[in-house]
């Protein structure tokens, strides 16, 4: 079924009301296009005539934006968005071996990254462009293939490969450990309720990693004190500098252990809810480069789980 005409406004009518809506004046509009005040008027003008709708009101001299019209204006960037990725994509040779990944920032650079010459060796025709995100993530308005996300592979319209759960352990630089009578020198580990006295680092995407630790130790609902980091890479350097104690998943935890510079609070790991998964879109499901990235990471993933810890 052909789209109706009279609700497809022109394209140009419509970057002038995104801008407008980014930038706020018409001033500034018109400076960003390379058009006049009276040339911006005059779009915004036709562009509520095309659709029949008040679009702005006047407070003073300025123009402002109908709560309705901002909502519009969204509608209209990740529209435009989609149109200049798809005009990029068709002038673009034909490459089957560019792979466009999210990647959580310590996740990707901690894992992720270190496996990768693995499989550049095994796929020299596939390149890669890396890009992180720490917030929500939108397939049909970003140029992204596949992205890594941690939670449930609940997203509509995407398939996903489960990588692995998140199993953390509380950690400490010993400095701090031993306020609690655990150091380098004893193997002695404190009771659980014994670290609720402690500052702890929390992160802001895992809210209840906390509260689900200790009640997983059976342990009541403690009084939470410290402070709250965005990245898992942060937590690790206050960590170090016994700002507190970080609840901290395997593959960050183990490495600093080893070295000496954290010591475990606890004697075995616990998994919490939530796992890392790779997420693409269904449309881009046969894409070659993403599946043989998919196909080699399940790989790696299926050898890990079977080493011994």
């Amino acid at each position: 079924m052909p789209l109706p005409r009279a609700h497809i406004p022109s394209t140009a009518a419509l970057r002038v009301l995104e801008t407008f809506d980014r930038l706020g004046t018409t001033t500034a509009t018109g400076d960003a296009l390379g058009l006049t005040q009276s040339a911006v008027s005059r779009q915004l003008k036709t562009l509520e005539e095309h659709l029949g709708v008040v679009l702005f009101h006047r407070e003073g001299r300025h123009l402002v934006l109908s709560a309705a019209a901002q909502d519009y204006a969204a509608e209209a960037r990740e529209a435009l968005a989609r149109l200049a990725q798809a005009g990029m994509r068709l002038r673009a040779p034909v490459d089957h071996g560019r792979l466009n990944l999210a990647i959580l920032p310590t996740f990707g650079m901690r894992w992720l990254v270190p496996r990768l010459p693995e499989f550049a060796r095994a796929h020299p025709e596939v390149t890669f462009n890396l890009s992180t995100r720490l917030k929500q993530f939108n397939f049909a308005s970003e140029d992204i293939d596949a992205a890594i996300h941690f939670g449930k592979a609940d997203w509509p319209g995407t398939q996903a490969l489960r990588l692995m759960s998140e199993t953390v352990l509380p950690v400490a630089a010993p400095g701090l450990a031993a306020g609690l009578g655990t150091g380098p020198e004893t193997t002695a580990l404190p009771d659980p309720a014994a670290l609720a006295s402690l500052p702890l680092l929390h992160i802001d995407t895992r809210p209840d990693a906390w509260p689900t630790w200790f009640a997983r130790h059976e342990v009541p609902a403690p009084r939470l004190t410290g402070t709250v980091h965005d990245q898992f890479s942060t937590i690790i350097q206050a960590a170090l500098h016994g700002l507190g104690v970080a609840l901290l998943p395997l593959y960050l935890a183990e490495p600093e252990i080893a070295a000496g510079r954290l010591l475990p609070l606890a004697g075995t790991p616990t998994e919490m809810p939530g796992a890392y998964y790779l997420v693409w879109p269904e449309a881009r499901a046969r894409d070659p480069a993403l599946r043989a990235f998919r196909d080699w990471l399940a790989a790696v993933v299926d050898e890990e789980d079977m080493l011994p810890r």
